[in-house]
């Protein structure tokens, strides 16, 4: 093997590279250390002294790879209807799972209890600011952490369905299907219902309460409280 005369930034940019074209190559199980000093021209110590552990190797290319899929989901115009606005989002986490599923599947394929991927925490926050637009506009029917995780497990069990089966046999109204059922279970029909229900006016007033300085801090934060708890109770009781 040539022996390593790169930078630790030029090391990380081929090792990373490197790990990226196995994954797409031979999928997971083809990465090893091994193969990625080879394919990188690196010493194996490298490896370890850049990333720690294979883990580690594998959440960095997770986030190198995801990075590309950022600027698109942030590149979506906003100023329409936020519930399109959150179609539109959805459509581009389809495909980029289509378009990269090696990569889609090391982000999401494999959760890990208490451990979250920086590429999926961006991700998240991302869908999280337009769950918030949807609460701040009154269509949100469950509190906006809810509708974050719902959204979220959704998009990405269609996707990793999509992923599972090949071309020929993926339904091709499934992510629509998912995306709509998905939607339905976290908003209203109409923007500004005539009666919103408690939950809805309670979630619509809790994304708008920052704009209000007829509060003390302290006094915001107590009805934030009272507001996440009519949410919630509310909730529970629409599903028991």
């Amino acid at each position: 093997m040539t022996k390593e005369r790169f930078s630790a930034a030029d090391s990380r940019e081929r090792i990373i590279a490197a790990t990226l074209a196995l994954l797409n190559e031979e999928g997971r199980d083809g990465i090893s250390t091994r193969a990625v000093a080879t394919a990188a021209h690196v010493q194996a110590p490298t490896i370890y002294r850049l990333f720690g552990d294979k883990q580690g190797l594998l959440d960095a290319v997770a986030a190198h790879g995801f990075a590309a899929h950022i600027p698109q989901k942030r590149a979506l115009e906003a100023d329409g209807d936020p519930v399109d606005f959150l179609r539109a989002g959805w459509e581009v986490n389809i495909s980029f799972a289509l378009e990269n599923p090696a990569l889609y599947a090391l982000i999401y394929g494999e959760p890990r209890p208490g451990v979250r991927v920086e590429a999926a925490e961006i991700a998240e926050k991302i869908l999280a600011d337009a769950i918030h637009q949807i609460a701040a506009a009154g269509r949100l029917r469950v509190d906006e952490a809810l509708a974050t995780q719902l959204v979220h497990a959704g998009g990405r069990g269609v996707a990793l369905e999509l992923l599972s089966r090949p071309p020929e046999e993926r339904h091709p109204s499934l992510s629509t299907a998912g995306r709509e059922a998905v939607i339905a279970a976290i908003t209203n029909d109409t923007p500004q219902a005539a009666d919103p229900g408690p939950v809805t006016a309670a979630v619509s007033l809790r994304a708008v309460l920052s704009q209000s300085s007829a509060l003390t801090d302290n006094e915001r934060t107590l009805l934030e409280e009272w507001l996440d708890r009519v949410a919630l109770a509310d909730n529970d009781r629409s599903t028991s």
